[in-house]
């Protein structure tokens, strides 16, 4: 459909939309008149991509002097494929001028994309990404040139060489939407590398599809993002958690393993150093020259040679010359073992330290003589050297650049992180595993540069709330900040706070109640009961897995779990990939079939981050406590004593947000459209205080009535019976009178026309 929004002709690839989409554009379209950053919380399963896409391409479509540039974000491949299928539907309605100039494609890692046999088949990432390197280096070309039979090379990689020599890579990929399936498709067809051919079309592409890390990891983004321009329109997808992916694309940890691995990396480097004296001194006193240079001369990698850049360099450093006394690769690595060998004594401790980077900076001065400015080119010395030393294989090298990310982090930053030493982890307190962690505490130090360069960032997910708490936890101001709330005509979501068993006991994953046996056997009693009531797949969410192992023991100790067998299957999420994977199908078998399953998962974990429940799979999903992080944690006591004093967030506040907006997107699995309907319980007694419910997303407290808000079991139980007797009848999709959910070209005309009368 075509219609009209606020003068802007609008191009939807569906043939109807929904109410909430239609504000979402407005709202959308006010950001990029403004040329500002947007905050916006849409209900999970209301079009929210097809929304984005649409208004973002019809926008650049009517202002020829704004063309299409989008980089959109998603934090798994799975989404990303989704979006990129959303993106072929909407360029199909546009007008044939247009649609055939327009270029839209996914990015990923070498591993998703390789198409050599020998190399793809390696199983993990940083496996891929070596042996492609052994075949497409700059040096084992040169070496190929001169000795072919004993050089082998990927012949994809040299396709896609001559193509970019002859400035002849858009024949290569005409215009059109490339999903990764078709990205290694094209590669096998043309025999061309569809990694290599994808990062250079990201420069010409419209759309760029990719995964988080490409823009907010400096070590990634400065190597595939770099050439973006201002113009374009960054969107983050399913943002609830950017602020913890900007932490961690900052933070660093370092065990014994790591340090042991570092000595065996720097032996082999001598080893390579001697190795080239002996045959090729020139290269190495040529990279000595390249140095006192600067560090500019990086740009120029050829793009088969780049690798992660530095994770802190800011551009003004690239221009400075290399420290002296760590431009000799000799001299560099007696630095590398001083600075391993401090490390190491660092870790010989029986209590837990807490620095700042000044106070360890200062100590590494005094203590191994290694300076702040020697720390901060570190990681880029060490590329340097391993570039000059020809070594491919950078998964063996992992924990040396590990040891430089750290320092060039110390040596850069001042605030914003600490250096926590533990000598035991928490969890094992009789088994010592002393660990160096660097942890970063302020998201905005990640994000900045992304608001910095880009004119419009829309940060947009189904679970913002409480809204105003982002703009102060990424330190941007939005000139858009909104929630919207789900329009339906039927209640097909049914939210439920249980605070207490039939038995009238209260439940709660409180420290001191969630060991109460009492509390086990009332949750063990809420499961069996709506396993016994309600069809399909039943989804279940722990605070960890700790906490899920042992009520799941207990609950066969008791015999509920035996109980809850003779109505439905019951899988587990485990922390092993492959093990989930195999449970999520089988789940999803037994739900097929109508036996109906029950699925424990945990809160924080990969279910429930990327995994949708819709339909049969789960027309119920319950949320056993109140998700809050491990509090007696260094790292989160850190970060929250540094919010408070920064941004003036009080750790309550804080821990809560967190808490609640994991719940949310817990239960929000459960309905992934509107013709969907699910229900959800928050079985815990602290959901039914106002201060705690209040920071649920709009669209679902909409739906929680006050009739729902101090359950028992068998009072739940009642409202799940009753609610599945309404489902089962006949509805209006569209909606009747003035309560429409489901807007046609007409009802849009005669909005509009309202409008202009009004």
């Amino acid at each position: 459909m075509r219609f009209d929004l606020d003068g802007l002709p609008v191009h939807f690839p569906y043939a109807a939309i929904y109410p909430e989409q239609h504000a979402y554009m407005g709202e959308l379209k006010r950001a990029l008149d403004a040329r500002g950053h947007a905050l916006l919380e849409m209900p999970t399963g209301t079009g929210k991509t097809a929304a984005l896409i649409s208004l973002i391409t019809s926008y650049s479509l009517a202002n020829p002097s704004r063309p299409l540039r989008l980089i959109y974000c998603t934090r798994t491949v799975h989404e990303m494929e989704k979006t990129l299928a959303e993106l072929r539907l909407l360029f199909a309605h546009l007008p044939p001028a247009a649609s055939r100039s327009l270029l839209a494609l996914g990015l990923s890692s070498r591993k998703n994309l390789c198409v050599h046999p020998q190399a793809s088949a390696a199983a993990a990432r940083d496996s891929v990404d070596t042996a492609c390197r052994r075949l497409t280096a700059s040096w084992v070309r040169e070496k190929a040139a001169s000795d072919p039979e004993s050089t082998p090379l990927c012949e994809f990689y040299e396709t896609f060489d001559r193509a970019a020599a002859a400035g002849d890579l858009a024949s290569l990929m005409p215009p059109g939407v490339y999903t990764l399936a078709d990205l290694r498709a094209l590669g096998r067809q043309r025999r061309v590398c569809p990694y290599f051919l994808a990062r250079q079309m990201v420069k010409y592409a419209n759309v760029v599809v990719y995964s988080y890390q490409y823009l907010l990891d400096p070590k990634v983004a400065s190597i595939v993002s770099r050439e973006m321009q201002k113009e374009c329109v960054v969107v983050f997808d399913e943002a609830h958690n950017i602020d913890n992916v900007c932490i961690e694309a900052l933070s660093v940890s370092i065990r014994k393993q790591t340090l042991e691995g570092a000595e065996r990396n720097l032996r082999r480097i001598s080893h390579e150093i001697d190795r080239f004296k002996a045959t090729d001194a020139n290269r190495l006193r040529a990279e000595y020259n390249r140095l006192v240079d600067g560090l500019a001369q990086r740009g120029n990698l050829p793009i088969s040679d780049a690798w992660l850049a530095n994770p802190a360099l800011p551009d003004d450093i690239l221009r400075e010359a290399v420290p002296g006394n760590i431009r000799r690769a000799e001299h560099f690595l007696a630095v590398l073992r001083r600075l391993v060998r401090f490390l190491d004594g660092r870790l010989d401790t029986e209590t837990v330290e807490n620095e700042m980077p000044v106070a360890f900076v200062a100590s590494i001065h005094s203590q191994a003589g290694i300076d702040q400015k020697m720390l901060r080119f570190c990681y880029d010395r060490l590329h340097s050297l391993m570039m000059t030393l020809e070594i491919t294989d950078t998964d063996e090298f992992m924990h040396i650049q590990t040891i430089c990310d750290f320092a060039t982090l110390i040596g850069t930053y001042t605030r914003g992180f600490s250096i926590i030493i533990e000598p035991y982890d928490d969890r094992m307190p009789d088994i010592r595993d002393p660990v160096i962690q660097l942890s970063c505490h302020d998201a905005s130090l990640a994000i900045r540069p992304v608001f910095d360069r880009f004119e419009t960032v829309v940060i947009t997910s189904g679970t913002l709330s409480p809204i105003d708490l982002y703009p102060r936890l990424l330190n941007f101001n939005p000139v858009i900040s909104r929630s919207f709330t789900m329009s339906l005509t039927r209640d097909c979501i049914c939210p439920m706070v249980l605070t207490r068993g039939s038995d009238q006991l209260p439940v709660s994953t409180k420290f001191d109640m969630r060991s109460d046996p009492g509390v086990v056997r009332n949750y063990g009693r809420l499961l069996l009961e709506m396993a016994s009531a309600v069809p399909d797949g039943i989804v279940g969410f722990f605070v960890s897995y700790s906490y899920m192992d042992g009520i799941v023991n207990s609950w066969h100790e008791m015999g509920i779990l035996q109980d809850i067998m003779q109505h439905k299957l019951v899988f587990i999420e485990t922390p092993d990939v492959v093990e989930t994977t195999l449970a999520l199908d089988n789940y999803r078998k037994a739900c097929d079939c109508g036996r109906g399953a029950v699925f424990f998962s945990v809160a924080r974990g990969k279910v429930a981050e990327g995994i949708d429940f819709d339909r049969h799979y789960g027309r119920l999903v319950i949320m056993f406590g109140v998700p809050f992080q491990y509090t007696l944690s260094r790292i989160l006591l850190a970060r929250l004593e540094y919010l408070r004093e920064t941004f003036q967030i009080k750790e309550g506040d804080f821990l809560t947000f967190d808490a609640l907006r994991q719940a949310a997107q817990c239960v929000g699995r459960v309905i992934r459209s509107k013709a969907d309907y699910g229900m959800m319980i928050f079985a815990d007694k602290r959901y039914s205080r106002h201060d705690k419910r209040s920071k649920l997303p709009g669209w679902i407290l909409s739906h929680l009535h006050d009739a729902h808000l101090n359950l028992s079991t068998d009072m739940a139980l009642h409202i799940a019976r009753e609610f599945l007797r309404r489902m089962a009848q006949p509805y209006d999709k569209t909606g009747s009178g003035g309560k429409k959910t489901l807007l046609t070209e007409e009802d849009l005309q005669a909005m509009a026309q309202d409008a202009m009368e009004m």
